[in-house]
């Protein structure tokens, strides 16, 4: 996996001159990327205020973060399939970008547990094909040398800044103040107007399905012939599981296991976040010098430690500047899910290859490891989400020894 350009994947002059249009799209995708994950995420932030009003157990929690996962997985696949095959990716994405932002407004309306996993259902549906139709039209645009800092930039502003930093602060804020159904609504504003923009700005050439070699909408036999496919599928289940198995548990065993308070929650949540802003830019980047299989080894064995910093360092000077390290394997999630399969697979391929790992990773990152780590929590100990995370890392860094 040494950083060379893709030779499956030629840049057209008209793509390496267009500075300007490249920065552009990336700055798009990451604004619709960062309001999906405002979108998304906003329940873990709030869980302690729904959890406390709808009466649920980490059991529930767990399985309302499946649920978005599972319908994200589905969607993420078959529905960018689909678009690529039938030359529909520009407005396969607009639509769906319209349809989530909606769909925020579900979560709000939620009266109890049954009609709050059928809002994140739909939502799941919406989303699935945002985040491989915007990696995708940004790997049209990228030059050869910047595609692991584009596909981070991509992260670092959607997932990391909207998701990670600003949604923990700015939510608690609400809710603290105005309620949580209120910031379901609120969170689901932004994305109407980047639908807009990008239905204007978005070029059919940069949406234009490449030619494709075979009548087939999914393609899978051909996909899975590809070594850092065959191999990247269960790395890239390792690195969302890893997330996923602290993501939905994490905010409520900070504040009702170890004592803090909703705003320290809320504050740690958002170092966490810079965490991961700085590392979905720099990870990446460092991958575009040095290669990507050194660096996804590497970082998993940081991300191993993570879990460890939250249960032992609780209460000490170390807690904080230790987690933030460690957190730093989120950084990889761009690479696993956009960068390796992209560089993998010729061009008529690319969308769905991204597709496809991201959305067996949902699948078993997203919905099988949160359901098991919240079953865990509750019938052994709270922390046992962190031990599940700590396994993952250690078993993403022995799967990605089979990456070229």
């Amino acid at each position: 996996m040494e950083n060379q350009p893709n030779q499956n994947n030629p840049k057209t002059p008209l793509s390496r001159a267009g500075g300007r249009y490249e920065n552009g799209i990336v700055l798009l995708m990451a604004l619709t990327f960062g309001c999906l994950f405002f979108d998304r995420l906003a329940l873990n932030f709030l869980m302690p205020y729904v959890s406390k009003d709808l009466q649920l157990n980490n059991s529930q929690i767990g399985l309302l973060a499946g649920a978005l996962s599972l319908a994200w997985a589905f969607s993420s696949f078959f529905s960018t399939a689909w678009a690529e095959t039938n030359n529909k990716k520009k407005i396969v994405f607009i639509i769906a970008v319209f349809v989530f932002s909606i769909c925020s407004f579900g979560s709000g309306l939620a009266t109890s547990f049954v009609t709050l996993l059928l809002a994140r259902l739909l939502m799941g549906l919406a989303e699935g094909p945002v985040i491989p139709l915007a990696q995708n039209f940004v790997e049209r645009e990228s030059s050869p040398h910047r595609l692991g800092i584009n596909a981070g930039i991509l992260q670092g502003m959607g997932s990391a800044l909207f998701g990670s930093i600003l949604a923990p602060v700015v939510l608690v804020q609400i809710a603290e103040n105005v309620g949580w159904r209120n910031a379901f609504y609120i969170a689901g504003a932004p994305g109407l107007l980047l639908g807009l923009i990008a239905w204007v700005y978005v070029k059919k050439s940069t949406a234009e399905s490449a030619q494709i070699k075979e009548m087939s909408t999914l393609n899978l036999s051909e996909l899975l012939q590809y070594n850092n496919i065959k191999w990247g599928i269960p790395v890239a289940c390792c690195v969302f599981g890893w997330w996923f198995a602290t993501l939905p548990f994490i905010s409520n065993y900070f504040v009702n296991t170890q004592g803090m308070s909703a705003d320290e929650m809320g504050k740690t949540m958002g170092l966490l976040g810079v965490s991961g802003l700085f590392s979905s830019i720099l990870v990446p980047g460092l991958s575009d010098k040095i290669g990507r299989k050194k660096v996804i080894l590497f970082f998993c064995g940081v991300g191993a430690c993570y879990p460890f910093a939250v249960y032992f360092l609780a209460g000490s000077g170390a807690h904080l500047p230790v987690m933030f390290l460690t957190y730093f394997m989120m950084g990889l999630i761009p690479l696993v899910a956009a960068v390796v399969p992209s560089e993998a697979v010729p061009d008529y391929l690319k969308a769905k290859a991204i597709g496809l790992i991201t959305g067996v990773a949902e699948i078993v990152g997203g919905v099988l490891i949160p359901a098991l780590a919240g079953l865990l929590s509750d019938a052994v100990d709270p922390s046992a989400f962190l031990w599940i995370a700590a396994s993952l890392a250690l078993a993403g860094l022995a799967f990605s020894t089979k990456l070229k």
